[in-house]
């Protein structure tokens, strides 16, 4: 098992990595944002012509960097929407069940669904150098290439995540398992 949770600890950090880029991603998008919102009001009484679709676009794909790279990221820290009303009063063993059951008959099976249809989807992007239609707009296919990305990163993290789970119904206290886990958290 603990060459197993070696493997775990390994893919958490590449989530832990490119979730902890995120944070700079996000304080871009939000400048960009400022920026547009600035730009446009300038443009509407100065007619400086500041604000593009470059800029519309460009906030738009940080935005999609952010949603579509952080699933990985969130599935790590279990910060993700639960709908379940029974999971709180479950014990721990029945936690990892859930978990595992989950991750295994849905997480996993829709993400290898989703990155099988994504492939051609990208590869046309890619095949005709898909841009913008609107004038100034940025290339689409590079923010395309993310998609699969993404899915690959959820899916790597839904294998850890199974990893642990079995820990815990191995009789490994899940407390044992994020040891070196610790993520600045706000409010």
């Amino acid at each position: 098992m603990d060459r197993w949770l070696r493997w775990a600890r390994r893919i958490d950090r590449v989530s832990e990595w490119s979730g902890r880029g995120l944070y700079w991603l996000t304080l871009g998008m939000v400048g960009v944002g400022a920026f547009n919102a600035i730009a446009r009001y300038l443009d509407r009484y100065t007619g400086l012509g500041l604000s593009s679709n470059m800029w519309i676009e460009l906030q738009w794909y940080l935005f999609s960097l952010v949603f579509l790279l952080g699933a990985a990221y969130t599935l790590k820290y279990d910060d993700h929407v639960r709908v379940d009303v029974f999971y709180g009063q479950l014990s721990s063993r029945g936690k990892a069940w859930i978990n595992f059951l989950g991750t295994a008959l849905f997480l996993l099976p829709f993400c290898a669904v989703m990155l099988w249809m994504s492939i051609p989807f990208v590869s046309n992007s890619w095949a005709i150098l898909e841009s913008s239609p609107d004038p100034g707009g940025l290339p689409r296919y590079p923010i395309k290439t993310v998609i699969p990305l993404a899915l690959l990163l959820v899916m790597l993290q839904g294998v850890s995540l199974m990893i642990r789970e079995v820990a815990v119904l191995r009789g490994v206290e899940r407390d044992n398992l994020h040891q070196e886990e610790s993520r600045p958290r706000i409010g």
